[in-house]
């Protein structure tokens, strides 16, 4: 499963209750008269669909590199590379785990004309396309010998998580103003659902249609010797999604 977790900051919490004021109360009456009457989500969420799907659509996008990531180890095995370097490429997911340090700098460093959080999102979105269009056109080259450059492709995917955990820093923001405070608990689901897709996406579908066996006896009807997908096909389709 991905790594990353939804992290909402105090900030944000205490910036989306604080600011509720009356109408925190008016989403409290609606949320016990809905529960009385039994509505379904459809009817809660209403309001707040196109919200959901345009989260949705942001945790997915996380969750393509993140997928893709998993998909490299799997590769480097095939080549019988060293325990050392399939380690030191373990490496590139540890901005998750350490986002916590410039959180507060995402938080509060911002253009006020240009948004809170858009300031942050739309930048650091483009530069993961950039990266991943870049990368591309490379990374057959890192891949292909007998000895992988598993440096640079660490160097390159370390950087990438780097930015889709400062996105997903921005995005979990986002989302305590974006949804209703009645929905504010359904971010984290769009943030699992979203980032497993992504995740499903990159690693299990590419990895089905990047294998030749996969594709000779599901698909094929006269076997070839490569699969369907490649990487660097792959990356820069979703570069510039």
């Amino acid at each position: 499963s991905p790594t990353g977790r939804p992290s909402f900051s105090t900030a944000d919490l205490e910036a989306s209750f604080a600011g509720a004021g009356d109408g925190g109360d008016a989403d409290d009456d609606a949320d016990d008269d809905m529960r009385r009457h039994g509505l379904g989500l459809v009817e809660r969420l209403r309001g707040d669909w196109g919200n959901v799907w345009l989260l949705l659509l942001l945790y997915t996008l996380q969750g393509i590199p993140m997928g893709l990531a998993s998909t490299v180890p799997l590769m480097l095995s095939m080549k019988n590379v060293s325990y050392t370097d399939q380690a030191m490429f373990s490496l590139v997911v540890w901005p998750y785990s350490i986002k916590l340090l410039w959180a507060p700098i995402v938080d509060s460093v911002y253009s006020a004309s240009f948004g809170r959080r858009k300031s942050w999102l739309v930048p650091v979105q483009l530069a993961v396309g950039a990266i991943m269009m870049v990368l591309a056109f490379h990374v057959d080259a890192l891949l292909e010998g007998d000895t992988p450059d598993v440096f640079a492709l660490t160097v390159y995917f370390f950087l990438l998580y780097f930015l889709v955990a400062t996105q997903d820093i921005a995005v979990d923001g986002w989302a305590l103003t974006l949804l209703s405070k009645r929905n504010i608990g359904y971010a984290a689901n769009t943030n699992a659902i979203g980032q497993t897709v992504g995740y499903l996406i990159a690693y299990v579908v590419f990895m089905a249609f990047n294998s030749p066996e996969f594709c000779n006896a599901y698909i094929r009807s006269v076997p070839h010797e490569r699969g369907l997908l490649e990487l660097s096909d792959f990356m820069f389709f979703w570069g510039v999604v």
